[in-house]
């Protein structure tokens, strides 16, 4: 199989310069595309003379963007997607190719605790991939890593959902997923980042934190996450009448009210389960 690839890369000219050797040293026979995402430091330069092919972002259009970008670009039946800061180590590229040679569609590199870039990172993600296991039935092991292998032809299948930021892995996993294409992890070991590009920002962070949430939910099975939470209003309004029933005799707006949003609440879910299968919907 002919592998391409992709490396979203803003302001890495370091990264490259550390882990495109490295690459081509891994996969000698493998195309090898940097998308350059508007860097205002030498990264394309850098790419272009370790022979790798340049697409130039003329402007930041995101890590997403990126990496849908290079994957239309790409000549290859199977895609890899990496960091270009060094973090990912090009040798278990290998592994990842091995596993898709048994069957799978896409196999991801699955990091530990320590290959969390915080603890509150690290404490997010877990959240995340027990809220995706649940959600999908599934153990997944990384939800949020972007070191994965995929058959291009099943990637490209979901080009028009992946959002422009940076939660394209979560987004590429939840689809396969949801399209019964076999997803697999594999365990992989994280260096410390080139140059001083990650940046922590709690209030940016935590609003991202609940939009992929909501975004995990949409993607799979919104009334999975829609249901329970209808009928937790539903249960507190039942309570609250049994309590003003026995303290005052009555039926109050209160209740009407939480009765009433459990209502509306289930009905979103069961429109956004319907318009999640015309999502997923492939006509022959």
């Amino acid at each position: 199989m002919r592998i391409s690839v992709i490396l979203p890369a803003k302001n890495e000219a370091e990264g490259l310069r550390r882990t495109l050797p490295r690459l081509r040293q891994a996969q000698p026979d493998a195309e090898l595309i940097v998308v350059d995402d508007g860097s205002s430091d030498d990264t394309a330069a850098v790419a272009a003379a370790h022979g790798a092919r340049v697409l130039a972002n003329p402007y930041s259009m995101g890590n997403g963007a990126a990496i849908k970008r290079g994957a239309r670009a790409a000549s290859g039946e199977v895609l890899v997607f990496m960091d270009a800061d060094g973090q990912h180590d090009p040798a278990e590229i290998a592994t990842l190719l091995d596993r898709l040679e048994q069957g799978y569609d896409m196999v991801v590199g699955a990091r530990d605790g320590s290959g969390q870039a915080s603890a509150g990172r690290s404490l997010a993600n877990r959240f995340y991939n027990r809220l995706a296991s649940w959600m999908t039935g599934h153990r997944i092991a990384d939800l949020t890593s972007g070191f994965r292998a995929a058959r291009a032809d099943r990637f490209r299948e979901f080009l028009h959902l992946l959002p422009n930021g940076f939660s394209y892995p979560t987004t590429s996993t939840m689809a396969f997923f949801r399209s019964a294409y076999p997803v697999d992890y594999v365990p992989i070991q994280v260096a410390r980042r080139v140059g001083n590009n990650s940046h922590i920002r709690p209030i940016k962070d935590g609003i991202r934190f609940l939009l992929i949430i909501f975004k995990i939910a949409s993607l799979y099975s919104p009334l999975k996450l829609f249901a329970p939470t209808a009928a937790g209003f539903a249960a507190f309004g039942l309570g609250w009448y049994g309590w003003t029933f026995a303290q005052e005799g009555r039926f109050t707006n209160m209740s009407a009210l939480l009765f009433s949003a459990a209502v509306i609440i289930f009905l979103i879910g069961l429109i956004s389960e319907q318009i999640t299968n015309l999502t997923y919907r492939r006509d022959a």
